[in-house]
């Protein structure tokens, strides 16, 4: 069982810069594969990035490719998402996710545990 806390998100202006953390419960946080997950409003939520259980191997979304970057630090139990330049349309609430498997996914199905979310909002 893991619990997911989402922080970080924000208003800012177009351009501006923000982090989001995302830490979990446990000890066995090392486990898990991570990802990050985004639900503008009347769309369906889509899959942002995600990464493996060391950290070393990433996926990141084309819409977001060049500009968001995650990390994590599994002796702090938390991932990140660090996301500079922002855009009206990277407004969303953002969500964290746990995946029991090293095997990378891009499918919210294929996810386990989600955090509550983290309203973030983009202003042109």
């Amino acid at each position: 069982q893991v619990q997911l806390v989402e922080s970080g998100g924000g208003l800012v202006q177009t351009g501006g810069s923000l982090r989001l953390s995302c830490a979990a419960s446990g000890r066995t946080f090392g486990s898990y594969y991570m990802g990050w997950f985004r639900q503008a409003p009347g769309k369906e939520r889509e899959f942002v990035a995600g990464i493996s259980r060391s950290g070393a191997n990433t996926k990141v979304a084309d819409s977001v490719k060049g500009r968001f970057t995650i990390s994590r630090d599994n002796a702090k139990n938390t991932v990140y998402l660090q996301m500079p330049s922002l855009k009206p349309e990277d407004t969303a609430i953002y969500y964290c996710a746990a995946r029991s498997s090293w095997w990378s996914s891009e499918t919210e199905h294929d996810y386990d545990y989600w955090g509550q979310g983290t309203q973030v909002t983009v202003s042109s």
